[in-house]
């Protein structure tokens, strides 16, 4: 029996009538699948992923969608039988979009009567929309989109990237600043229609002295019938952090003015609606120009003859208000002015909180709508509107600000001196104190990326503001299909899981408690303002209860960078529930934490950086940061391309061991790195090295890639004590371990870093690899055994055996996996009692011992909820371990 198959036999009480019924749902899941909204049905292009059961559907097999919508369609996965694992389905924008769709294997998908097309215009590429043309001028110059025409007139011009560098910080005073320009130096089509279309360009920022840096990728996403298109930015930071101070970065483009001042409109998004001015106003003047006249002026519709004479006479003596801008300084508040021009004051306009960070420009023939996703909660950021009074036929300027030139340049330095932490023997000093192991040069952000998604829209005339409103919502949180969690589970993806069932009232009592650490969560990143350029997406590691705070600002307590795998409770909690906004969540930390936390150039490439006040700063550099394992998720149900491009990263992980020793600190042997002898642990390490090579045999079908999985799954298992020998040597040219070594050691971070979902999965691809599950089920019956069974089967006891809750999973696999009904009462044993390093006591008394404490007065900044007991190494392995507990031994639950 599979994991899987365990899995799907424990979802419910009453074991082989719910296992009789997970089977008939995974033979359905070949068939036609039901695709529900994520949130609300959405008139924008979607992109999503479905999975299929192994050898349901064949290689290049059609889809379409039952009520004749066109659909575009690839696989992105495939199973070891080459048959199809994870397909990824395209539609355009709906003028009605439906409440769900069928999708059908087999048939034969319906066409677009738009179709978008790609195709080659000289050096460049036009891409067509139906009633827009974009123009791509291709590589070698500063526009991504040299001009955007919505049925033939042009709307849109000179879209580029634009940056702004410092090279010191505003400490003194003083401010010189360098501007730079995007220039494209590769430019490919990755998909050309006949629904989705994507083009991806790559590029430096130059600046006027001839100095490059910043590289970045932006991919245009295209759709058929579509006025849009979807912007996603990302670059990777390649500066001296001493001596470079980013002071601005953004997106710009032109905009072409054709109509009299008073038919231009300005707007920009606040926290619930628009800002709704005109470039020359007409309301509000001493003389009236009558209400049909102010009527339509403020919705954006032509004005007309002005009957008024008065006022007909006089526009000119009515001010132009040429600029705008909205600066977002940071999660709790924008500043909104504006002015007639260059060389005079702003006008301050009365605003707000959070802007959604959606503005429009243009006239009554033809603008542009242009935002920034996550506006606030990335802050600081920035809508500028330049020129929107030139001259007709010239264009106006907008600019959406990634880095506002308004905030205080970015300031990337080491956040302290090492103090005392410049010796191998400080450094673990450190570690007693404040849990950093800070080494110099290690605090390096060199190589750390953030990526931002853009959107820019095409407008014949000015929209009305429930339209801007539509898009600006569309925009926060784009459209999602997805399958239902029971589709999904039948389809036998991602080890053991299984939807919620609440019969049982000690099952009940758990799920409960699941839901009070998410909504825990929520709750902290909105009050601790867990928010910023840098920052949204993760979550802090551990709490202060003297000062009422997140340790934020002590060593290796604050930022978590996936440390005890929070990623992947998030995901397997949105598996099993279908909840939007737990993908949400889990959507903002794949995007930060494969990105801010780990470096994608130099030294430290494809490794990620352990938990520190600065993301990058803590000088242990690990695959368990960087691993496949917590992004896979997010690129299946997605097809996201970016994320594509991570994984891809680690298309050879092993390489990374050259780099740096991940145990240097800790270890007791003389070891150097060698290409023929690197030591890799069986946990942590191996269970990065795993995912990756899964992932990228399963997306690309490398063979390297297969053969050093599944060479190392043998020799994991050819050693005398498989998984619980601790470490391998690993022979970087053939991939192949030394199996000769017979120590017996284990650790209690191996198996809560992704080896247990690692190991599920794999043992449920049964690839045939001789004694592979015998050595993991070893590990996982041993681990908790107690010493006198370890030393009779080992020859000792183990040492180091920690975080009992979180292995409490391990004895239940292996306790669904043998039958073995003594393993399953250690499970649940462990899972419940009280030994300090986790989350627990009797789940019928959460109202005693799971609560929330609010404190008020002059000791916090504001208002705050705290649960002293909750970390986020509790929270994530709690969350795991009772996520698979519930799957494996749902109706052996043995509360204490």
């Amino acid at each position: 029996m599979t994991a899987a198959e365990a899995a799907a036999g424990r979802a419910a009480p009453g074991g082989a009538e719910a296992a009789g019924d997970a089977a008939a749902g995974a033979e359905g899941a070949g068939g036609a699948t039901v695709l529900r909204w994520l949130e609300r049905p959405c008139r924008q292009g979607v992109t999503w992923g479905v999975p299929w059961p192994r050898g349901a559907l064949r290689p290049g097999v059609p889809f379409a969608l039952a009520d004749g919508t066109p659909v575009q369609s690839w696989t992105t996965a495939t199973w070891p039988d080459g048959s199809v694992k994870w397909s990824a389905h395209a539609i355009g924008p709906q003028a009605v979009p439906a409440e769900s769709y069928e999708l059908v294997p087999g048939a034969e998908p319906a066409a677009p009567d738009d179709p978008v097309t790609v195709t080659r215009d000289g050096d460049g590429l036009r891409v067509a929309t139906g009633p827009v043309a974009w123009t791509l001028p291709g590589a070698g110059g500063t526009d991504l989109i040299a001009s955007v025409a919505y049925g033939g007139t042009e709307i849109v011009r000179g879209v580029r990237l634009v940056s702004l560098r410092q090279d010191t910080p505003d400490e003194d005073g003083s401010r010189v600043r360098e501007p730079a320009a995007g220039v494209v130096s590769a430019v490919a089509v990755e998909q050309d229609g006949p629904v989705r279309a994507v083009v991806r360009l790559e590029g430096r920022h130059v600046e006027a002295g001839g100095r490059s840096w910043l590289p970045f990728t932006v991919r245009l996403y295209f759709h058929a019938g579509a006025p849009d298109v979807r912007v996603v930015h990302s670059f990777v930071w390649d500066g001296d952090a001493s001596a470079d101070f980013l002071a601005g970065l953004g997106l710009r483009a032109e905009v072409v003015m054709r109509d009299e001042p008073h038919d231009r409109h300005v707007r920009l998004a606040g926290a619930e609606g628009f800002l709704t001015e005109a470039v020359r106003g007409l309301t509000g003047l001493r003389r009236d120009p009558g209400e049909a006249v102010r009527r339509a002026q403020t919705e954006g519709r032509p004005v007309g003859e002005i009957g008024n004479p008065e006022v007909a006479g006089r526009l000119h003596l009515i001010p132009v208000w040429n600029d705008h801008t909205l600066e977002q300084s940071s999660a709790d508040g924008f500043t909104l002015r504006k002015r007639t021009a260059p060389g005079h004051a702003w006008v301050t306009v009365p605003a707000g909180t959070r802007s959604e960070g959606y503005g429009y420009v243009g006239g009554v023939s033809g603008g542009l709508g242009f935002g920034l996703r996550d506006f606030w909660r990335l802050h600081p950021t920035r809508l500028d509107v330049r020129g929107a009074a030139v001259g007709a036929g010239e264009a106006a300027e907008v600019t959406v600000w990634l880095w506002s030139p308004g905030a205080p340049p970015m300031d990337l330095r080491f956040w302290h001196d090492g103090m005392g932490q410049d010796t191998h023997a400080g450094q673990l000093e450190g570690l007693e104190i404040t849990y950093e192991d800070h080494e110099p040069g290690f605090g390096d952000p060199h190589g750390v990326a953030r990526t931002h998604e853009l959107t820019l829209r095409v407008h014949p005339a000015t929209p009305p503001a429930a339209e801007l409103a539509e898009h600006a919502a569309l925009l926060q949180a784009p459209g999602l299909l997805a399958a239902a969690p029971e589709r999904l589970r039948a389809a036998g993806v991602f080890g053991v899981w299984s939807p919620p069932d609440r019969s049982d009232p000690a099952a009940a009592a758990i799920e409960d408690r699941l839901d009070f650490l998410f909504d825990f969560y929520v709750r902290q990143r909105e009050e601790r303002r867990w928010y910023g350029f840098w920052d949204y997406g993760d979550v802090m590691h551990a709490y202060d209860p003297d000062r009422h705070t997140w340790r934020y600002d002590v060593g290796g307590y604050a930022w978590d960078n996936s440390e005890l795998s929070p990623d992947l409770w998030l995901w397997y909690q949105y598996l099993r529930t279908g909840r939007a906004d737990v993908f949400r969540f889990a959507e903002a930390m794949t995007r930060h934490t494969g990105e801010v936390d780990v470096h994608h150039l130099g030294r430290w490439k494809g490794l990620g950086s352990r938990h520190n006040v600065q993301h990058w700063g803590c000088s242990c550099k690990q695959l368990r940061v960087s691993s496949a394992v917590y992004r896979r998720f997010f690129f299946y149900l997605t097809a996201d391309e970016r994320t594509g491009d991570l994984l891809d990263e680690l298309a050879a992980p092993e390489e990374t061991f050259l780099a740096v020793d991940p145990l240097r600190k800790v270890r007791r042997d003389a070891y150097t790195p060698d290409p023929a002898a690197l030591a890799v642990g069986l946990g942590v390490d191996w269970g990065a090295l795993a995912a990756a090579w899964l992932t990228r045999w399963e997306r690309h079908g490398d063979e390297r890639a297969r053969d050093r999985l599944l060479g190392t799954m043998a020799d994991i298992a050819a050693l005398r004590h498989g998984f619980l020998t601790g470490e391998a040597r690993l022979d970087l040219a053939t991939g192949r371990f030394d199996t000769t070594r017979e120590a017996v050691e284990v650790s209690h971070l191996s198996a809560v870093f992704g080896l247990a979902e690692v190991c599920a999965e794999l043992i449920d691809l049964d690839l045939g690899v001789p004694g592979f599950e015998e050595a993991w089920l070893d590990y996982c019956r041993l681990y908790l055994a107690g010493a006198e069974r370890q030393a009779a089967e080992l020859g000792r006891a183990l040492e180091g055996v920690s975080l009992v809750q979180a292995h409490s999973r391990l004895a239940a696999y292996a306790a669904a996996r043998t039958g073995d009904a003594e393993l399953a009462r250690l499970a649940w044993r462990a899972f419940f009692r009280d030994e300090g390093d986790r989350l627990n006591v009797n789940p019928l008394q959460r109202e005693r011992d799971w609560r929330l404490t609010e404190v008020r007065g002059p000791a916090v900044l504001m208002p705050v909820t705290e649960a002293p007991f909750v970390s986020t190494n509790d929270a994530a392995q709690y969350g795991l371990a009772a996520i698979q507990n519930l799957a494996l031994l749902g109706d052996r639950i043995t509360a204490p």
